[in-house]
């Protein structure tokens, strides 16, 4: 590879002395680096290498490894030189060995793991734990110290390294992205994050797009374009383009010192010149091109065949070395060809010379408490429920749109931090769509290109953040999380898919560091999806997918949580629970639209607490006996249907003893011993009894409510109507017919499945039929819902003698 040197003027040469430093130390690295990858034993190289000594499975990436410890090697110099706070986030994340062995070197490695010492014993035990049963992964994951960027799946580094950098003046966030990452579309997105960085309030981040040129088995695209096209491009995202390129260790490191001077020099300027007022306008961040051989110092030729700058660097690139004696020996070679004798001294323990440009304390890229939030988080200052609570006399009386209920509180919480700058509300383009608007009274949208007259709400300052795509909406918010701050995540219902793997990640992130005691609780991940499937009627069936619960509920019980709350109280008291909550994701499905007010504040809080339960001011059982059946409902829109059957019933079956069940939090239905939240079976069965039939009414597919409780008792009792996929352009009252959600189709099922009550109550069932007929002949006609659903109110259950049932308070 001819060298491509093009650092700009203006980066001090380092000495002779310090070229000296750096390349011991790369060389250091990428020892460990190999050692990680195959030794069992024999660390240091004391005796001649045999195949005893091999571990007998090889796993691990070394082609991006040298590239890596090049890239930490440089910003150990850089951090040690000007005293800066930084973070780097390691996109090509399978490179584990090469973070792995840095974090070792400058001992915070053996801070974190006190068995993994800082000499040949240490030494050891990091070359056998790693990708070994029992040990740790071959990814960058939560075990890693300085890590907040899982290395398995790619596309998310530069999201995540935005999002720690947002709100954090005095970090350097340095982002190496890998080639192959660099062709997703997350990361495509996730370029365009630079025009939402506060030169004033924000830290500052430094892409290095490292070009190795491979994947596991092709060429990159980033490596194939023509330099003056990748310029173009990285220019048009915003950045000023710094290129470091070659095959020869000591002119590549004097390159890459004085690129990354030049970088942390216009930094500096940048933010000096927007904090002093000098500049308003947008900023052109610099960024580094780097350009290596994949698998560099590594085998050149492998029986035959080329490896070094090839695919076949990407990971072992020796395989058969406990069976093929040449293949030992090329490892041998290999090995010593880094001179560990001078790098590591009789002990084990790096000798002066490696560690010369490595940093101390928490500067230490693997010491830093920006890689382990909860060292710095604070508690979120949210105000007393009662300053936004709506009032309600009585259940049904009133309505309130819930989520611009909840806007309220989010307003007040952005005015609280406004000085401490620690919590943010992102959404992709959609927070007055979703009622959240009161936030602009607290803050504007984070903006910094250019702005029109037209323009509404933007602020070079701004705290809620908008951009057209949930991954980088996802990436910004978990890197501002995992940095020690709080946030909410709004999104349409529908389209929180995008992000079903991001959210994977993240929930295997946070279930690790549960187990980890030195990684600190973080604030949890928090969603809001609104515009939900059934007030998707306008958009039609693109928009209506209510899965995204089912995603959810799949993974890690002690992780993860979702809640649907029926009305603006119980929202209200659910974002207050989750705000306050830790290491969670936290899913909350609400409506934007107009929704009955069922519950006061205080009965909203005790439901919320208890995450399910009996509203006996809706149904007709008498104290002291069972119901005849239990209607139960989880969503606001099956709320509604639900009371509305219940309505029904009392005019037209009377004598039907009802119970009313509302589920608040999802999984209070399954087992306790399934789910930290989960029920036991007595209290499941006090609730809906052990052979009574239970129509439940749920806002998304069915089958999952089948799912949660499958174990019970009285499952084969229950029956679910939810969504079934049968969606269009129409009316919201149509929505819940089309899937068989709608009251009369409830109170259909209440007759078909009660004993006994089919031949008794056919006229009624016929009424229930007659008035599906009716609503589709109306919509038809007319265009809207017809006047007996769209005008519906909840009358209240006349009491008498012996009820349970009372006013709400």
């Amino acid at each position: 590879m001819a060298d491509t040197l093009t650092p700009a003027t203006g980066g001090a040469a380092v000495t002779d002395e310090e070229l000296a430093g750096l390349l011991a130390h790369w060389r250091a690295a990428n020892y460990l680096s190999v050692g990680q990858i195959y030794l069992l034993a024999n660390p240091l190289l004391t005796e001649p290498l045999r195949p005893d000594h091999i571990k007998p499975r090889l796993l691990g990436h070394w082609g991006t490894s040298p590239g890596l410890n090049l890239v930490y090697t440089h910003l150990n110099r850089i951090v040690r030189a000007r005293g800066r706070d930084a973070l780097a986030v390691w996109g090509p994340g399978h490179g584990g060995p090469a973070v792995l062995a840095n974090s070792w070197l400058e001992g915070s490695y053996s801070e974190t793991y006190p068995d993994v010492s800082r000499d040949a014993a240490g030494m050891a035990r990091l070359f056998r734990q790693f990708s070994f049963p029992g040990g740790v992964p071959s990814h960058i994951a939560p075990e890693t110290p300085g890590s907040i960027h899982e290395g398995g799946e790619l596309g998310y580094s530069l999201s995540h390294a935005y999002g720690a950098a947002f709100d954090n003046p005095d970090l350097l966030v340095t982002c190496v992205i890998g080639d192959g990452e660099a062709e997703t579309g997350p990361l495509a997105a996730s370029w365009h994050s630079n025009k939402f960085l506060d030169p004033v309030h924000d830290g500052a981040v430094l892409p290095i797009l490292h070009l190795n040129g491979y994947k596991i088995a092709n060429p990159t695209v980033p490596a194939r374009v023509p330099t003056t096209d990748l310029d173009a491009l990285l220019h048009g995202y915003g950045h000023d383009v710094l290129h470091v390129g070659g095959d020869d260790p000591a002119a590549v490191h004097r390159a890459m010192a004085a690129a990354m001077d030049v970088a942390l020099d216009r930094i500096t300027l940048i933010q000096h010149a927007a904090r002093s007022g000098e500049v308003t306008g947008p900023a052109r961040w610099p960024m580094i091109v780097l350009r290596t051989p994949k698998g560099w110092t590594g085998p050149a030729v492998v029986d035959g065949k080329p490896v070094e700058g090839t695919w076949r660097a990407h990971q072992v690139p020796l395989p058969g070395v406990r069976e093929n004696p040449e293949h030992l020996r090329q490892l041998e070679e290999w090995l010593r060809s880094y001179r560990p004798e001078e790098l590591f001294d009789r002990d084990g323990g790096p000798r002066r010379q490696v560690l010369a440009q490595v940093p101390e304390g928490r500067r230490r890229l693997g010491a830093t408490p920006h890689a382990n939030g909860g060292l710095l988080l604070r508690d979120l200052p949210v105000g007393a429920l009662e300053r936004y609570a709506v009032a309600v006399d009585r259940p049904g009386a009133s309505a309130h749109e819930p989520t611009r209920v909840l806007g309220e509180l989010l307003a007040e919480v952005m005015a609280a931090t406004a000085e401490r700058r620690d919590f943010r509300v992102v959404g992709p383009d959609e927070t007055a769509s979703n009622r959240l608007q009161a936030l602009y009274r607290a803050t504007g949208k984070a903006w910094q290109a250019g702005t029109l007259p037209v323009d509404e709400e933007l602020d070079r300052h701004g705290r809620v953040m908008e951009i057209l795509s949930e991954h980088t909406c996802q990436g910004w918010l978990e890197g501002y999380l995992l940095t020690g701050r709080h946030g909410f995540f709004s999104c349409y219902e529908a389209f929180a898919h995008i992000v079903d793997s991001m959210v994977n990640q993240h929930v295997k992130w946070l279930k690790v560091s549960r187990t980890l005691p030195w990684r600190r609780p973080v604030a949890s991940l928090n969603y809001l999806l609104t515009s939900h499937v059934w007030r998707q009627d306008h958009n039609g069936f693109s928009h209506q997918d209510p899965g995204f619960v089912d995603h959810v509920l799949n993974k890690s019980p002690e992780v993860v949580r979702v809640y649907l709350p029926p009305d603006a109280n119980t929202l209200l008291c659910v974002a207050d629970h989750v705000l306050g909550s830790r290491d969670y994701v936290n899913v909350i499905v609400a409506g934007k639209q107009p929704c009955f007010d069922w519950l006061s504040l205080e009965r909203a809080r005790a439901h919320c607490a208890r995450g399910l339960g009996v509203w006996e001011w809706a149904g007709t059982e008498r104290e002291g006996e069972e119901p005849d059946v239990v209607l139960a409902c989880a969503g606001d829109v099956p709320t509604q249907e639900v009371l509305a059957a219940a309505s029904l019933i009392r005019r037209h079956l009377p004598k039907l003893a009802v119970r009313v069940v509302n589920v608040v939090d999802l999984a209070r239905l399954l087992p306790d011993s399934e789910h930290p939240h989960g029920l036991s079976d007595g209290q499941y069965d006090a609730l809906f009894t052990r052979d009574k039939p239970v129509i439940f009414a749920y806002h998304g597919y069915p089958w999952l409510i089948h799912r949660l409780a499958y174990r019970r008792a009285g499952h084969d009792n229950m029956h679910v109507r939810g969504y079934r996929e049968s969606g269009t352009t129409t009316t919201p009252f149509d929505m819940v017919v089309r899937n068989d959600l709608d009251r009369f189709r409830l109170v259909m099922d209440v007759i078909d499945r009660v004993p006994g009550l089919a031949v008794r109550a056919t006229g009624a069932r016929q009424a229930m039929e007659d008035a599906r007929v009716r609503h589709h002949a109306w919509i038809r006609e007319h265009g809207t819902d017809m006047p007996e659903v769209a005008d519906w109110i909840w009358q209240p259950v006349p009491t008498s003698p012996g009820r349970a049932g009372r006013p709400a308070r």
